[in-house]
């Protein structure tokens, strides 16, 4: 596993703390949203494709991915969330296509361009600078490549948020316009579908997801701030 200086930040010790009180099977499926727009749009890497998952967790995209045959880099801050990535590749046989790399994206970031960049469910209570982040995973896209966010849009049961006052997301175009992409870019997919969702406890709600894919032109060679 590779690492960062990340330390004991707000952000570490947060999801520190939230991954050490999940069950570790929690979150080891892919996500369903992010499984059909990569059916759809990404089904088959050319040549072993890299692909960047931020904010991991444990590892259900990562792993889904890597089955897939795409060779993943993934990103969390926590390091018992990568500790359990790291377990759930061994235990399928994926070590060779998994690799796990610690960052607090506020500070650091993961070096090189992919074919492939994943950012799901971006939202925390610590204050960062997240269109920055949002910017810089798109300028790690490679050209050709997909960037795929899906992100919250309502506020689930089981949500750490629960209890938090004045909860608000923005529509997906929003979150677009913040990209800033400029010429060259082809939305795919800029939406708010609903879903029956599944908390770690066995519960169901109905939730609401900001789904934006974008991909960059081939020939793009202009990198994103």
């Amino acid at each position: 596993m590779s690492s960062d200086t990340t330390g004991a930040t707000e952000s570490a010790a947060f999801w520190e703390n939230h991954y050490a009180g999940l069950d570790a099977q929690w979150g080891t499926r892919p996500n369903a949203v992010l499984a059909e727009i990569v059916a759809a749009l990404a089904p088959e890497p050319d040549g072993g494709g890299r692909a960047l998952d931020l904010g991991c967790g444990h590892g259900g995209d990562a792993l889904w991915l890597a089955s897939r045959g795409w060779d993943v880099t993934a990103v969390d801050v926590s390091a018992t969330a990568l500790g359990r990535v790291a377990s759930g590749a061994a235990a399928a046989g994926l070590t060779d296509r998994v690799h796990p790399d610690r960052h607090d994206l506020a500070r650091t970031f993961p070096d090189g361009a992919f074919d492939l960049v994943t950012f799901g469910y971006f939202h925390t209570p610590v204050e960062i600078p997240r269109e920055r982040v949002l910017r810089r995973a798109a300028g790690s896209v490679a050209p050709g490549g997909l960037l795929v966010l899906v992100e919250h849009a309502s506020l689930a049961p089981w949500s750490w948020r629960d209890g938090y006052e004045d909860v608000r997301f923005p529509a997906p175009e929003d979150v677009l316009a913040s990209l800033r992409l400029g010429d060259g870019w082809r939305t795919e997919r800029c939406h708010a579908p609903r879903r029956t969702a599944t908390g770690p406890g066995g519960e169901r709600a109905v939730v609401t997801d900001n789904v934006i894919a974008v991909r960059r032109e081939p020939g793009l060679d202009r990198r994103i701030g």
